[in-house]
């Protein structure tokens, strides 16, 4: 190899590092400006309550996000995180007792229903070769189905304790602050062990992790199961803020969840993706709601908004798929 060569080598590496990271990068400079922005026309913007109130308000986009990371990771997607989060609010809003007895065994019943959806999800794809889509397009469709059934209309009710979950503080931090640090422990945890990296592995070539001896069906269960354990834990923390249930909300959390992903760098060809680009993804999508109201502008323009940077995100993704494939080949 010539002293040229040798000397290009550390120049294409970060070259093509910079390229393969180019979602996640353009997504933090995306939530740098909508910060800089925001800062300038709001007082204490860079203050831990603004964090903390951010971050409630992130919270239920978050959970139902980092399910759907995951079975975008594994090159799938999953439509049914709208109808477990509608299904979930009903429950929690028709069962939940005054008792934190009653509350903890409908939570955790809740959890398992999500789990066991998930579960279904994927054992359909598996066996049957079901496209993802139209398999959760179903689900979702049944479980809202069950939810109408159960509280056709918004209402019910939630103990008052119940209400101030993501207002509880330590250390300055809010509860849902912690729960966030959780999720990126649980992320670093998982992507190092062994399902997180067969995940990724058969979402980036399923032939190759099929010859190499994974199985997709196994795969497949604990990807969709784990999305719908995080739709129903979005579900039970969305109880906190709003005191009621709803047989319609979860259809709010369905493209944003997508969007959120895609936003901070995570592939809809599977493989590639992470959570903190995900977390940030959430925290630009809530905060141009934030931006829109404090510009004074027609809440008309927020979807543009976020049409926009989720176009922005796409151009910057398919930009790292292609030096990906150049690299490859």
């Amino acid at each position: 190899m010539t002293m040229a060569e040798t000397g290009d080598a550390p120049r294409k590496g970060l070259r093509n590092g910079l390229l393969d990271n180019a979602p996640f990068l353009v997504a933090c400079a995306m939530l740098t400006l909508i910060v800089v922005i925001y800062g300038t026309r709001q007082t204490g913007v860079f203050t831990l309550d603004e964090l903390n109130l951010n971050t409630t308000a992130a919270m239920t986009l978050m959970l139902a996000a980092t399910g759907q990371t995951i079975v975008l990771l594994r090159g799938g997607i999953n439509l049914s995180i709208g109808g477990m989060i509608s299904l979930g609010t009903v429950i929690v809003a028709t069962r939940f007792g005054d008792s934190a007895g009653s509350v903890i065994l409908w939570s955790g019943l809740v959890l398992l229903l999500g789990i066991a959806v998930g579960v279904a999800n994927g054992l359909l794809i598996s066996i049957f070769r079901l496209q993802p889509f139209l398999v959760t397009l179903a689900t979702w469709s049944i479980l809202n189905g069950v939810a109408m059934i159960i509280l056709p209309s918004d209402g019910g009710r939630v103990p008052g304790w119940w209400l101030g979950f993501g207002y509880l503080q330590f250390l300055g931090l809010s509860s849902t602050v912690w729960m966030l640090i959780a999720l990126l422990i649980f992320w670093a945890w998982f992507m190092a062990a062994r399902p997180g990296i067969t995940i990724k592995a058969t979402g980036s070539n399923e032939k190759s992790a099929f010859l190499s001896g994974v199985s997709i069906l196994r795969v497949n269960a604990l990807t969709y199961g784990l999305s719908g354990f995080f739709a129903a834990a979005a579900a039970l923390y969305l109880t906190t803020q709003t005191g009621a249930g709803s047989p319609t909300i979860g259809r709010d959390y369905i493209l944003p969840s997508v969007a959120a992903a895609v936003i901070g760098g995570t592939s809809l060809f599977g493989g590639r993706g992470h959570l903190a680009g995900t977390i940030i993804g959430a925290y630009i999508l809530t905060l141009i709601g934030n931006l829109v109201f404090i510009l004074r502008v027609s809440s008309y323009w927020q979807p543009v908004a976020s049409g926009v940077i989720l176009l922005i995100a796409v151009l910057a993704s398919a930009i790292a798929e292609k030096a990906a494939r150049k690299q490859a080949a």
